[in-house]
């Protein structure tokens, strides 16, 4: 790896080497072009390293890697129990190098440290050792039709998977599509935000040490534009798997329609968090902090528009800006204290920034925030104020259009029909959550809203065994619990001819 690595101090003291080539058929390359991507430390502005990025060479030759790999021997007829096993030895390694990938998603992303230890590292593995269950219980069925026919399915993989991971969660995502993906016997071609490279070419050292073939899982740095791009309209990757920005989810789907590629995309969300008169207002102001707060805002299905019924709104406001304030606290990334850490690049800052600007300009009443943040260090990183608007109406940008960044509106309703009707006016249909003691209308509130998940006295409580994904323009296919395997297999249908003749 001589000049495709670094030695690296991070600001806890952590020292690791930090590989900075392209990952491809288990060995760290340079892009034939040379070119870099500077990563960039959020919290001061700093570089932190440069890594190579990928251009359309690059990730043909990761393709052809992954192509490879399906049809070798060493893959395709390892059995699928041993296919688990290799998945639990690179759980294994993750838990043991946690601290250092938990160091370096800090560094690189900006979350606070406890966060992306307690929480990131331990979905991470959590997934892994999930999906490695599952590798060996994906098979098909015997299907009854007549005496003169026997047949049966086989569920087999689809094969080379170009899978597109967001920044906001840069080994979470990773882990999301590689277990399902793995488990299923598919090959992958991973692309990293290029925002967030460093933690996913730490964690394809691990993936070598698993003992994975050369081929079946190659990870690049790149652009969207290039590398990203490419990718998608290959001949030889037979699906894509992208999270990340509707606008974004829209471009793959047509440069991925030319080729009828399959596809499985998880997008944006504008969640609505509806809280009723009879709600526990302690606990609705406390969760709504969290589904719209945690990891700075940046979550897809971050709960950014709360709506509060009339007869209490005024005393949900005060009750919410009390845990704010209380609660998000704003600092360096690692330390202990800190609950939010910087946006995770200056155009992410320079973007809530705007959206800040226009609900005050809209005519929503600010009730707290609304600047940068400028008391952590020496005044630099992309740091703001966790903000809150209220009398917030529906035709105002800040409450149609998704923000992601710690910014949340509160707007009323007077019934539970408007309720509905408010929380479902919007292009999204990611998550929404509902706060109330009545049982049924919490089901039929639940079964009327148009979202892919939605929690009942809780906000972005997920778990790795049940299914996510959206509806609307928050995506297509789920991610998660068994039904996150679907994406990755196809089903053949065989007919055998039990004795009719012609």
């Amino acid at each position: 790896m001589a000049g495709l690595s670094v030695q690296l101090k991070a600001p806890n003291g952590r020292e690791y080497t930090q590989p900075i080539g392209l990952f491809i058929n288990n060995e760290f390359v340079a892009s034939k072009s040379g070119a870099k991507i500077a990563s960039i430390n959020p919290t001061d502005e700093s570089e932190i390293t440069s890594v190579y990025a990928a251009g359309a060479e690059d990730v043909d030759l990761a393709v052809k890697a992954a192509r490879k790999a399906l049809k070798d021997p060493s893959w395709k007829d390892l059995p699928p129990t041993e296919r688990g096993y290799l998945m639990n030895k690179l759980a294994d390694l993750v838990e043991k190098h946690q601290e250092t990938l938990a160091t370096i998603e800090t560094w690189d992303n900006g979350k606070p440290y406890s966060v992306a230890l307690a929480e990131d590292l331990g979905e991470v593995i959590s997934t892994l050792r999930y999906y490695a269950g599952w590798a060996d219980k994906v098979y098909g069925q015997t299907i009854s039709t007549t005496s003169a026919k026997f047949a049966y399915t086989l569920r087999q993989p689809i094969g080379v998977v170009g899978q597109i991971i967001p920044w906001n969660y840069p080994l979470g995502m990773a882990a999301w599509k590689l277990g399902p993906a793995l488990a299923c016997g598919n090959t992958i071609v991973l692309k990293a935000a290029e925002q967030t490279p460093l933690s996913i070419l730490y964690l394809a050292t691990l993936i070598k040490e698993a003992g994975f073939p050369a081929g079946v899982i190659n990870i690049l740095n790149g652009h969207g534009r290039e590398a990203g791009s490419a990718l998608v309209q290959h001949p030889g990757v037979d699906k894509v798997a992208f999270t990340g920005s509707t606008a974004t989810g829209r471009e793959i789907m047509k440069l991925a329609a030319a080729s009828l590629k399959n596809i499985t995309l998880e997008t944006g969300g504008k969640s609505p968090l509806v809280v009723f008169e009879d709600a526990d207002l302690d606990q609705a102001a406390k969760w709504a902090h969290i589904g719209i707060m945690s990891n700075q805002g940046q979550i897809c299905t971050a709960t950014s528009r709360i709506l509060v019924h009339d007869s209490i709104y005024d005393q949900f406001v005060a009750q919410f800006k009390e845990v704010v304030l209380s609660t998000s606290k704003v600092g360096d990334p690692f330390s202990d204290d800190t609950f939010q850490g910087p946006q995770v690049t200056k155009a992410q800052y320079e973007r809530v920034l705007s959206y800040i600007e226009s609900g005050k300009s809209e005519g929503a009443t600010l009730v707290t925030g609304g600047e940068p943040y400028k008391n952590v260090g020496d005044g630099k990183g992309f740091f703001i104020a966790p903000t809150v608007f209220k009398n917030v109406k529906d035709n105002m940008r800040i409450y149609r259009e998704e923000v992601f960044g710690p910014f949340v509106v509160i707007a009323s309703f007077g019934t539970e029909e408007e309720a509905v009707t408010k929380a479902n006016d919007t292009t999204y249909g990611l998550g929404a959550a509902v706060f109330t003691k009545d049982i049924e209308r919490a089901h039929r509130v639940a079964a009327e809203i148009e979202s892919g998940m939605v929690w009942i006295n809780s906000s972005n409580d997920s778990d790795f065994r049940i299914p996510f994904g959206g509806v609307k323009q928050s995506g297509i296919g789920r991610e998660l619990g068994e039904a996150g395997l679907e994406a990755y297999t196809q089903v053949k249908s065989v007919h055998i001819n039990m004795g009719t003749k012609l």
